[in-house]
């Protein structure tokens, strides 16, 4: 986050100068964390719900073929 430390507020990345200073006192902002934003990881409850899906969805398949072999 572009943190201005001469005036001590927050700066958007666009109310910054190509030179990645300041528009309003012209400091050097640190612009550092915007090139390797933090990466946010799933929870793990996503997880278990996305194999509940896979095992469901794949149980039906199973029974979709033999439904079809069964039928013809």
């Amino acid at each position: 986050m572009p943190w201005c430390d001469t005036c001590d507020e927050y700066r958007a990345p666009t109310a910054l100068t190509t030179s990645g200073t300041c528009a309003a006192c012209d400091a050097k902002v640190d612009v550092a964390d915007l090139k390797n934003p933090p990466t946010a990881k799933a929870p793990w409850h996503f997880w278990v719900m996305v194999a509940a899906l896979v095992l469901y969805l794949g149980w039906r398949l199973i029974e979709g073929i033999i439904w079809l072999v069964q039928k013809f």
